[in-house]
């Protein structure tokens, strides 16, 4: 199988990338170690080591929490080793992880310098999975979001709810595989619907994501004020597009479409009046634990033949208020399309 392809086109820093996935964190590493399921169960199952970037903001969060909920279910052993967002400290990470043997090892959002390392647990016999990581070896077995339906079911959304026709503020920023991806589509659907006129494209990756896509908005916006719609397909954009929606009073006439959802996301959406109308999204833990299970399979000599992709779901703001969802954990109870257990399944 081969392995996603790379997270950064020539000239990208690996430090931005970090920020679109995580933020950033200068902490030294650590490992945490977990013995799941009842005590026979661990001791006859696989251990399995869990290699991530980070896990400092609500997405890796829940992406954790499904991992370890799964392992506990399947009777996994676990150890996870956190880098704290230091690229340095993961690849020492995955050497301390290949030192231990383990039945598999899991990558959550490894970057380019990685590869090396994983390599080496791969010669070592070793199964490797990664999440959404950048690692140059047909060995591995990934798992990632589809951004290529996240794009299609908001870029489609934003189509309808315009009637084929709208002047769009487009925020990207090239050289991010999941945006790129995303950029791919959203292509496709400006090439469908001809009504669809993008004015200005906006848009930076840094500390500060969500506070100077605001600004770059508000400046396009007033700039452009025929402006209906704003196509932002990564919930930091998204934020920032309806912050600058907000401070300019536009929000009976500037709708916001995003990708990606958190806690603090649904705040966002389920506001009177949100600018930011739907989102497409999948749900962080179900991820983990579709993760977890890809690990499982390989641990245990049933690796998946293809790479592993879950499809998203659309949500809308005007669903998260009319059923009360303030929180990922409710969204997924309402939206049972989020659960995706027929994924790697595992049959003990």
């Amino acid at each position: 199988m081969n392995a996603r392809t790379s997270f950064l086109r020539a000239g990208t820093a690996l430090s931005a990338l970090a920020l679109l996935l995580a933020g950033c964190s200068s902490a030294s590493g650590s490992a945490e170690s977990s013995e799941s399921g009842d005590q026979s169960g661990a001791a006859d199952g696989p251990t399995i080591a869990v290699s991530a970037r980070t896990t400092d903001s609500d997405f890796y969060t829940l992406w954790l929490s499904g991992v370890k909920s799964e392992a506990e279910k399947l009777g996994a052993t676990l150890t996870i080793y956190d880098a704290n967002g230091d690229d340095s400290q993961q690849i020492l990470d995955l050497q301390s992880a290949r030192a231990t043997s383990p039945d598999a090892i899991l990558v959550d959002h490894g970057l380019e310098g990685i590869t090396p390392a994983a390599v080496e647990a791969l010669d070592a016999g070793i199964p490797l999975v990664s999440f959404d990581s950048v690692i140059d070896d047909d060995r591995v077995i990934t798992v990632s979001q589809s951004d290529h339906d996240l794009a299609d079911l908001a870029g489609n959304k934003l189509v309808d709810d315009a009637g084929g026709t709208a002047d769009v503020i487009y925020v990207y920023v090239a050289g991010f595989a999941p945006l790129d991806l995303r950029n791919e589509k959203w292509t496709e659907i400006k090439e469908q619907n001809p009504g669809i006129n993008e004015v200005a494209q906006i848009g930076v990756v840094n500390e500060s994501t969500v506070v100077q896509v605001a600004e770059q908005a508000k400046a396009s916006l007033q700039e452009n004020p025929s402006v209906t719609a704003i196509f932002a397909p990564f919930d930091d954009f998204a934020k920032g597009a309806s912050q600058a929606v907000r401070e300019l009073g536009l929000e009976d006439t500037v709708k916001v479409y995003g990708a990606d959802i958190s806690d603090a996301d649904i705040a966002v959406l389920t506001e009177d009046d949100s600018p930011w109308v739907a989102t497409a999204t999948t749900d962080p833990s179900n991820v983990g634990a579709v993760s977890l299970r890809t690990a499982y399979l390989a641990a245990t000599g049933d690796a998946p033949e293809d790479d592993v992709l879950i499809p998203p779901a659309l949500v809308t703001g005007e669903e998260l208020r009319d059923q009360g969802i303030t929180t990922v954990s409710e969204l997924v109870d309402a939206f049972p399309d989020l659960r995706t257990d027929d994924i790697s399944a595992v049959t003990k």
